[in-house]
């Protein structure tokens, strides 16, 4: 049975009526997300890690409205739908990803979003599910939804350090950082123990990313893990071989027990300019000199990765292509070109038909965007640009906000509240110790501001959201 709600923007919402069942207790905060005043977050200010059991004076409202707008796929295409670029990558892949078992809300990896009337939320995800998802974040709390909204890097070379972060901050996700020659078996391992241990302790298992796109940015070489080309490499191969050998990679990872990929990049540079960009050009990373070529390569390698059991995340949004600083060293990487209209977005639009589960935000600056901010800080970006005019109904998160010079001038814990507040999902920085910073600034800016607390509420479903599409959460009250 469906039931027709028109929320206060009157966009129309369809939610089975299981879902108001399990959201009854819920309280549906309905406001406009306007942009928040900057919140007065002491970087230094630590707690203790929130338990387990929410109280329910501290819950935050909103989960219904969050969620409603994640199950707006019966009023726009399907999200599966995939180009078929003029160069023929485009097409569709067979699924060769793992089917969910009788208590996952979904199965690993998939892209399996339905097309309106379909019964399947935005996020490939069927309404019992997303209704299981809506639940399981309102019974986290302000404190846990805050910490399912950050991701740490811990050393690869000492995967098992991540079981006492988790531990210590109670976060939604972990990046390997480093490079490692270990075993494909042996990181296996490792991985199960840091999984067993995010169960246990926290309750819900974790996301764990790596970099692993190819050429000089190859987290995993050890046995089990084949060499991969650089992503201009790639791009000279036919469709056939670059979706046979990153279905290929990509097995290997998720076998690993990664979760998330943080790749491919759809940057564009333009002939002959590499040299001159740091971040991508000059480490050949981009997968062509032209938008279409790039994005014909994305049309191929989102779906080979995910049909695999690997989530995608395309990087870096609204694009790195064109400056002349890198962000990791620079507060000077400026794309003065970059507008709505800009061709060089046609790969990320890619990345949207091609179902991407993620996409990550640049810290550069876009001057025709937004003049005032960061993109990673933007609201008329992320959730203008990104979330409106394209659609992208998925995981945003950042780049890193952790060592990066570009953010060095914002507190820790507000680089966190300002990337949720301008409309992203998943904070990530690379040091481990900046977990509890962030997650302590989020909760306590949801505290003091309901508006906040909604957007927060939101950006923990979208974390859950793709928790359920690798198979990671499970509705029969194990973790």
């Amino acid at each position: 049975m469906l039931r027709i709600f028109r929320g206060k923007d009157g966009r129309r919402l369809t939610v089975s009526a299981l879902l108001m069942v399990v959201l009854g207790f819920c309280s549906v905060v309905v406001g406009g997300l306007g942009r928040p005043e900057p919140h007065d977050v002491d970087a230094s200010t630590q707690v203790d890690s929130p338990s387990r059991t929410p109280d329910p004076a501290t819950s935050s409202p909103g989960l219904a409205v969050a969620l409603g707008n994640r199950l707006d796929a019966a009023d726009g295409p399907s999200a599966t739908t995939r180009p078929d670029a003029a160069s023929g990558r485009g097409g569709t892949s067979g699924s060769s990803g793992g089917t969910a078992g009788s208590t996952s809300v979904a199965g690993k990896g998939g892209t399996s979003a339905g097309s309106a009337g379909s019964g399947r939320s935005a996020a490939g995800l069927s309404v019992a599910a997303a209704a299981c998802v809506a639940a399981r974040a309102g019974g986290l709390g302000v404190e846990g939804q805050a910490g399912q909204v950050v991701m740490v890097g811990v050393p690869i070379t000492g995967a098992r350090a991540a079981v006492d972060v988790v531990r210590r901050s109670r976060l939604g996700g972990v990046f390997l950082a480093g490079r490692s020659t270990q075993p494909a078996s042996e990181l296996g391992a490792d991985l199960r123990a840091v999984q067993d241990a995010a169960r246990r302790d926290v309750g819900i298992a974790l996301h764990i990313a790596v970099d692993q796109e190819g050429g000089q940015v190859q987290t995993l070489s050890g046995a089990g893990f084949e060499r991969i080309p650089n992503a201009v490499e790639q791009g000279r191969w036919d469709a056939s071989d670059l979706r046979e050998r990153t279905a290929s990679w990509a097995r290997a990872l998720a076998g690993a027990g990664v979760t998330l990929d943080l790749a491919p990049v759809a940057d564009t540079v333009a002939a002959g300019t590499a040299r001159a960009n740091p971040p991508i050009g000059v480490s050949q990373r981009n997968f062509g000199t032209d938008p279409d070529g790039v994005a014909a390569a994305l049309g191929v390698v989102i779906p080979a990765m995910q049909d695999s059991g690997l989530l995608a995340t395309a990087k870096h949004f609204p694009g790195l292509g064109r400056v002349h600083a890198n962000t990791d060293t620079s507060t000077e990487a400026v794309d003065d070109v970059a507008d709505p209209s800009d061709p060089n977005l046609e790969p990320f639009r890619t990345a949207i038909s091609a179902d991407t589960a993620a996409m990550m935000v640049s810290l550069a600056r876009y001057p025709r965007l937004d003049p005032a901010a960061l993109a990673v800080f933007s609201q008329p970006i992320i959730t203008g640009l990104l979330r409106g005019q394209l659609g992208f109904r998925g995981l945003v998160m950042s780049d890193d906000l952790g060592a990066a010079v570009a953010v060095g001038s914002v507190p820790v814990g507000e680089r966190a509240v300002r990337f949720i507040a301008a409309g992203g999902d998943l904070a990530l920085s690379v040091r481990g110790a900046d977990g509890v910073t962030m997650s302590t600034a989020l909760a306590a800016a949801a505290h003091r501001d309901p508006t906040f607390a909604h957007r927060l509420a939101e950006a923990a479903t979208a974390v859950l959201t793709s928790k359920a599409r690798a198979g990671l959460l499970t509705c029969d009250g194990t973790p």
